[in-house]
């Protein structure tokens, strides 16, 4: 790639061409950076920093966004148009798996990855490319996949943080430096001020940030890292004059035509109501985190195949596997609300009213309305494990009823070696996390000895995220496999 800087709309749009280049013309290897499947904030703009400044590092080769989703799933995230707006940038303009050529027309031995957020490929990616992993960065647990001894200018960065971001933003420091401080430098390729590309490059690197450490409040996630990275793209961010946080502009395009389109204006109308505002000309660290979390913790309007996909992860241990998906309401909430089956605008409706898990009791369950629900959430959860092909379908959920933060945790053993599995994590772990019966047994169901078992708890160690849980899980698995 030519040395000129590129502003992030036409690296982009030159990182696509790269990829869907015919094979006789394409320049092999083609790089690429890819985040992890749930492909949160974290992982999608991780993976967007990272390969912008790769790019612009010597020797300049090429490096590819690839998010981590089809492309259809880019709807669920509104978070991320709020990302990428102010940004300049549309969810259309990032590159996804939908946009990966398949076995017939890009080899293996013309790739090289590297991960951020993750330090194993998993899925359909693992089957064809983990052979041509060349690096990570990552904050989650080493898993011992990724070789010590890499070339020297690949990356194998494992620390403990509230972001990944924050570590991509320590590894590619120099490199934002020395492009600020180059004398060719003073606009990109397409005529932005570099000044301004800077903030739009800040702008990305601060959402997953301040998402992932609240705002770098939290006493258990926020660490050095995360508060030197924060510091420097906020100050990337304030060096660009007209670096106020467009608030007002928050708010992800309408996606397609009736119902949904209808939807979506409906709850723009709201968030641009009830959403915090910034002072005009400034950029507010709290309002942007605030926006954020706002349009993060939406799911009105979606099937339950759409919450639990959302945020979703899966893992095989031997010839087991477990799928944990992260819910942004609470059960009371998902079964209540998503269940009833009363359609966009009552959804919408819902949001207008400021109804959700502050109602009903502490969970969000309002007395008796979420037994419409609980058969149809259950029904759409096998059908998921089935899909995703589950021994063990996990649901975690984060919500905050009443202001307070609270988890839940439903694990569902789908069969023999499922419930074998459901045995271990509790006898090993139930008290480690807190796990108490939630709604009195309302969600489970069979148990130890049985065809299946599926139990429900309110999580009382809240500290405790996927993060954490997933090992846990996955070490059940290892235990219940030696029975």
């Amino acid at each position: 790639m030519a040395t000129r800087r590129a502003s992030l709309k036409s690296f982009l749009a030159a990182a696509k061409k790269a990829l869907v280049a015919a094979p006789a013309q394409r320049q092999t290897p083609l790089h690429f950076v890819i985040g992890n499947e749930s492909a949160d904030l974290d992982s999608l703009c991780s993976a967007l920093v990272y390969a912008y400044f790769r790019t612009h590092t010597p020797p300049h080769t090429l490096h590819i966004p690839l998010s981590n989703l089809p492309r259809a799933d880019l709807t669920l995230r509104p978070e991320l148009s709020a990302v990428l707006t102010p940004a300049g940038l549309r969810p259309d303009d990032l590159i996804t798996l939908t946009d990966l050529p398949g076995e017939d027309a890009l080899s293996p031995q013309d790739t090289r990855w590297l991960l951020v957020d993750h330090n194993v490929l998993t899925g359909d990616l693992a089957a064809r490319f983990s052979s041509q992993v060349v690096g990570c960065i990552d904050h989650h647990e080493d898993e011992g996949v990724i070789p010590h001894a890499l070339p020297a200018d690949q990356p194998r960065i494992f620390a403990k943080c509230g972001s990944c971001m924050s570590l991509v933003l320590d590894k590619c420091r120099a490199t934002w430096d020395a492009l600020a401080a180059s004398a060719t430098a003073s606009a990109c390729d397409d005529g932005t001020p570099a000044a301004a590309c800077d903030a739009a490059l800040a702008r990305v690197a601060l959402a997953p940030i301040l998402i992932d450490t609240t705002n770098l409040t939290s006493k258990d996630k926020t660490t050095d890292w995360d508060v030197r990275a924060a510091q420097l793209a906020e100050a990337k961010l304030l060096a660009w004059p007209p670096a106020a946080v467009s608030l007002a502009t928050m708010t992800a395009p309408p996606a397609g035509g009736g119902a949904a389109q209808q939807q979506q204006q409906q709850q723009q109308q709201h968030q641009q109501q009830h959403q915090p505002q910034a002072e005009p000309g400034s950029y507010d660290r709290a309002a942007y985190y605030a926006a954020l979390t706002h349009l993060k913790e939406q799911i009105q309007g979606l099937t339950y195949r759409d919450v639990l996909r959302k945020d979703y992860k899966r893992w095989g241990e031997g010839r087991l596997a477990v799928g944990v998906s992260t819910v942004v309401q609470g059960l009371g909430y998902v079964l209540r609300e998503l269940g009833s089956g009363t359609g966009p605008a009552a959804a919408a409706g819902a949001v207008a009213t400021g109804q959700g898990d502050g109602g009903g009791n502490e969970d969000g369950m309002g007395r008796g309305e979420g037994s419409r629900g609980k058969a149809a959430f259950l029904d759409a959860l096998r059908a998921w494990a089935a899909e995703q092909r589950l021994d063990v379908a996990v649901v975690m959920t984060v919500s905050r009823p009443g202001g307070v933060f609270t988890r839940e945790l439903l694990v569902w053993g789908l069969n023999g070696e499922g419930v074998k599995v459901m045995g271990e994590f509790v006898r090993r772990y139930g008290d480690a996390l807190g796990l108490e019966t939630w709604e009195g047994g309302e969600l489970d169901g069979g148990g130890e000895g049985q065809a299946e078992w599926r139990a429900c708890w309110r999580q009382r160690r809240i500290e405790h995220s996927r993060k954490q849980v997933a090992p846990m899980l996955r070490e059940a698995m290892r235990q219940a496999s030696k029975l």
